[in-house]
């Protein structure tokens, strides 16, 4: 039995709309953080000042939602910033499934609208020690909090095809996490005010975001984006991913799957396939056409995190040697074979 695993990016469904120009501060793209505390803003100055993008307070625990979420982040979208929501974690109080759930139900949604970044999720020291009885890391061991921080963006990425960005500072994720490593793959919002980020968790080799202060001079805290506008403007809208796999069962059965992964739904996607070895293709499953050794396939629609499973059955013309199928889905090529 042989599996294989492949990815490819396709053009985003949902066109891109954003800021033009070129703006750029020296340490990066200029932009905002705020909360409740923050209250109302005057996002006609953030933008006259140079901020390109805001994030928002939405959520806290399972029980907060901040009074100020929808005006902040409607404004900032409204005087031409792009904007995402993030969420203060409590993991002492709940699943991290069940904050992420409560996040997205309550603005922490991504859309690929062109203007919304992916959702943050905010995990740093405990502010609430003298209330919760809890240490800086909540009272979780660092097994416990790299769990917790995982169910937290698997639910995420569930709900909305997105990796969660994680804000964080350097000495809390060495302490409280071990200086995990396990999410690389998420966008880094370091925190560490003064002249530069310093010293990053293990896995990350490069910020996204910056808080280089708790106030700056445009409204609540100082951030910059570690790149330029397109840049920010490709982390609000990615293009879609699809992944493609496949296993040869043995020398007469073959699997192809090809699933939705990325934000977006993909349309019209195309499988061709050429077996090998002497063998032909004898039947295959509702959506695909075969002659002899060609294979070719459409799918109308995926829908994100939906996937389409095809089966191909064969008859080779000798009883030994490697035969198996080569497929190409569009700059993807994935070859399957059995002996």
């Amino acid at each position: 039995m042989i599996s294989r695993v492949k990815r490819l990016l396709l053009v985003a469904v949902a066109a891109t709309v954003g800021l033009t120009g070129t703006a750029q501060a020296a340490n990066g793209v200029p932009g905002v953080d705020v909360s409740n505390w923050t209250e109302d803003v005057d996002w006609a100055a953030v933008a006259s000042g140079g901020g390109k993008f805001a994030f928002v307070l939405a959520t806290e625990g399972v029980d907060f939602r901040s009074t100020h979420f929808t005006s902040q982040f409607d404004g900032a979208a409204a005087a031409g910033l792009m904007r995402g929501a993030y969420h203060f974690a409590q993991p002492h109080e709940s699943s991290g499934a069940a904050q992420a759930d409560y996040f997205v139900q309550n603005g922490g949604a991504w859309t690929g609208d062109g203007k919304t970044l992916p959702g943050v999720l905010d995990i740093e020291d405990n502010p609430y020690q003298a209330k919760n009885g809890k240490n800086n890391c909540y009272g979780l061991t660092a097994k416990e909090m790299v769990t917790w921080i995982k169910d937290f963006t698997k639910k995420y990425r569930q709900k909305t095809g997105r990796n969660a960005v994680i804000y964080t500072t350097t000495s809390w994720w060495r302490t409280c996490t071990g200086d995990s490593d396990a999410f690389k793959t998420h966008p880094l919002w370091i925190a560490r005010w003064g002249t530069d980020p310093g010293d990053l968790p293990k896995g990350w080799q490069n910020h996204t975001f910056w808080q280089s202060a708790e106030k700056g001079t445009l409204a609540g805290g100082q951030n910059a984006f570690n790149g330029t506008e397109a840049d920010l403007r490709s982390l609000a809208n990615p293009p879609a991913e699809v992944t493609v796999s496949g296993k040869a069962r043995n020398r007469k059965s073959f699997t192809l799957t090809v699933a939705n992964t990325g934000p977006h739904p993909v349309t019209d996607v195309k499988v061709s396939g050429r077996a090998f070895g002497g063998m032909r293709v004898v039947k295959a499953t509702s959506g695909c056409k075969f002659s002899g050794t060609a294979i070719r396939c459409e799918i109308p629609e995926i829908r994100r995190g939906q996937k389409k499973t095809f089966t191909f059955a064969t008859k080779p013309s000798k009883s030994k040697g490697v035969v198996g199928i080569k497929f190409t889905v569009g700059s993807v090529e994935l070859e399957l074979r059995a002996k």
